[in-house]
């Protein structure tokens, strides 16, 4: 395991965009590399880390990423670990793994209390075909980690979905628009932040509720998407018409500074791009570099689910990743047929049913 206390460098920030990406494994590294602010952020932050629900998406990259912003301490990464290959390969990089059902209280209890805690846990897609799984996971597991980590710093990943639909020429939702959504999804996700919210106030537990729209990388996301269906020849439906994206590791670190930037009681956040990005003109940008037509279904809707990001930026700056490098990489990685989780994000859907 890593003993260094300090990070080696270099830091993400010093490096130029590469052009692309040959491999995961490059990928990977990429959005395991820290910033300057990352690291200063993680310094003032005492305590190690650990990650509950840390086998999905962004999980395992934003272990990583802690790993080397916070050298010398430990990273825990929890979840259940069904793919063997994932705890071996954090393992490999330093970071500490548990395998544990979140849904069982005695399981819970017998995790180690760390100071800080970031919180991954929860269920999307396939909630419509089992609503009390959905809202277990949704609520009754932060009910039990909110009580078991009272004396913790925690980080809960939302959604901001929690929203109701705003107006796309409007500049988003912000964190005092009430949550107010569609579907039970979306609500199961709002007793989520209920829950952590009680809690926080119950036992001062210092927090945010990261509302996080869209993180991508290469190999799912908003982006990955669209160009797939563009580079297939299949329409592209843009009723749901606008969207706000992030670059995972730009989403990452966010996460892990809003430790640093806790509040007692627990306080939302929104996380994306701030720009309100149109689907129409992505499958164009996908299509004008794939030399393809894109094939355009529906007409977009007056609203949309779109935050306003203004906080996040006061305290974190803009984004690393702009919206054409993300653009131009996803457009390689899909266009070499590179590996896709194959996990569509759904973004069409207006009804709150995944």
């Amino acid at each position: 395991m890593n003993s260094n206390t300090t990070f080696s460098g270099p830091f993400l920030d010093e490096m130029p965009f590469p052009e692309a990406f040959d491999d995961e494994e490059a990928l990977e590294s990429y959005l395991a590399t820290p910033s300057r602010a990352l690291v200063r952020d993680m310094a003032a932050v005492d305590g190690d880390l650990m990650i509950l629900g840390a086998g999905g998406k962004m999980g395992p990259t934003l272990a990583r990423l802690a790993k080397n912003a916070m050298p010398g301490r430990r990273v825990i990464a929890v979840a259940r670990f069904s793919d063997p290959g994932m705890r071996e390969s954090l393992e490999s990089q330093g970071v500490e793994t548990i395998a544990c059902d979140l849904l069982d209280p005695s399981a819970i209890a017998t995790l180690p209390i760390c100071r800080n805690v970031v919180f991954m846990a929860g269920r999307k897609f396939g909630a419509d075909a089992n609503h009390a799984l959905t809202w277990a996971m949704n609520t009754y597991v932060p009910a039990l980690v909110a009580q078991a980590f009272s004396g913790s710093r925690i980080v809960v990943f939302s959604t901001a979905c929690v929203y109701p639909f705003v107006p796309v020429n409007s500049q988003g939702a912000n964190e005092q628009l009430p949550p107010d959504p569609p579907g039970e999804y979306a609500n199961s996700c709002v007793g989520r932040e209920r829950m952590f919210d009680y809690f926080s106030q119950q036992h001062g537990t210092p927090g945010r509720l990261f509302r996080l729209s869209y993180a991508i990388d290469l190999r799912y996301g908003v982006l990955a998407d669209v160009a797939t269906k563009v580079w297939q020849g299949e329409p592209v439906d843009v009723t749901m018409g606008h969207v706000n994206v992030i670059w995972q590791g730009d989403a990452n670190a966010q996460a892990l500074r809003c430790l640093a930037a806790a509040t007692v009681p627990t306080s939302p956040i929104n996380v994306s791009g701030p720009e309100t990005t149109s689907i129409r003109w992505l499958a164009q940008e996908f299509a004008r570099r794939f030399s393809k037509p894109a094939l355009i279904t529906g007409e977009e809707a007056p609203t949309a689910w779109l935050m306003n990001t203004g906080q996040a930026e006061r305290l974190f700056g803009y984004p690393h990743v702009p919206m054409q490098r993300q653009i131009e990489w996803v457009a390689d990685w899909v266009s070499r047929a590179q590996r896709s989780f194959g996990k569509p994000t759904k973004f069409e859907a207006r009804d709150g049913k995944y």
